[in-house]
């Protein structure tokens, strides 16, 4: 059975005293409020990872942001799958959009970081999903597939099972705008045929499909009542114990 997730991508945000703060609260307001079986991710910058690793339950994990491709190196700037996995994170988001747009990250280089993130043991948030202008012209489909395809397709099926899915709607991160309910159950149902036909139906039953572009508090119920969508990918809202916990609430049994 799929699990429900909840992740907080904290992006380039907080100092090391206020990330250790916030994840404190967090952890101490899941051990409090949560009563279902969903499970919380925070992804930090690599500043916080030590630190809220040591606080982390087994309701509360980390993970880190990004890694490099190789194990090792002359790399200035770079932190590795190995190192990431010494400071006790179980998480690595990949292919964010962000990522994609600011740092030209291709599929072909994402998948050498899903090979990467999995040889060490860590699991892949990896980060799907279609511009303003894709979705406009229709090709939202045909651009998620090939994300699928060459991003992540590759693995063995018992690979693939380590793997997390997170649709963003590129137009969505950030911005306001959120899908409908209607439109991110679409393309979350389109990707769990992706895997079926390209595995099998029990692997895409038991594939956690996140969704991610400006959920909140306000609109999480309704994202997450949908048939194939199993939690999100928060940004901003990750900022804010209250904001966040409520979110996560959502899936109290």
């Amino acid at each position: 059975m799929r699990k429900n997730i909840v992740a907080g991508n904290w992006k380039m945000n907080l100092d090391y005293e206020q990330g250790v703060s916030l994840f404190s609260e967090i952890v101490n307001m899941v051990k409090d409020e949560v009563v279902g079986n969903q499970e919380v991710i925070v992804c930090s910058p690599a500043i916080h990872l030590y630190s809220i690793g040591k606080l982390a339950t087994g309701k509360v994990s980390t993970g880190a942001q990004n890694i490099h491709q190789a194990e090792s190196g002359a790399y200035t700037g770079e932190i590795s799958a190995a190192q990431v996995k010494s400071v006790g994170a179980e998480y690595v988001i990949l292919g964010h959009s962000e990522r994609r747009a600011y740092f030209g990250e291709t599929d072909a280089l994402l998948a050498e970081k899903v090979n990467t993130t999995l040889k060490h043991g860590l699991k892949p948030i990896f980060c799907i999903g279609e511009t303003k202008e894709e979705r406009e012209e229709g090709r939202f489909f045909d651009v998620i597939k090939e994300q699928l395809e060459k991003g992540v397709f590759h693995l063995s099926a018992e690979e693939f099972a380590s793997v997390v899915l997170a649709y963003e709607p590129v137009w969505a991160i950030g911005t306001g705008l959120t899908a409908t309910p209607e439109q991110a159950q679409e393309v979350h149902a389109f990707i769990r045929q992706s895997i079926a036909a390209k595995y099998s139906a029990e692997t895409a039953e038991n594939t956690t499909i996140l969704y991610g572009g400006s959920c909140n508090p306000k609109n999480a119920d309704e994202l997450f009542s949908q048939a194939d969508i199993d939690g999100g990918l928060i940004g901003g809202a990750s900022l804010k114990s209250r904001d966040f916990l409520d979110i996560v609430k959502v899936f109290n049994a």
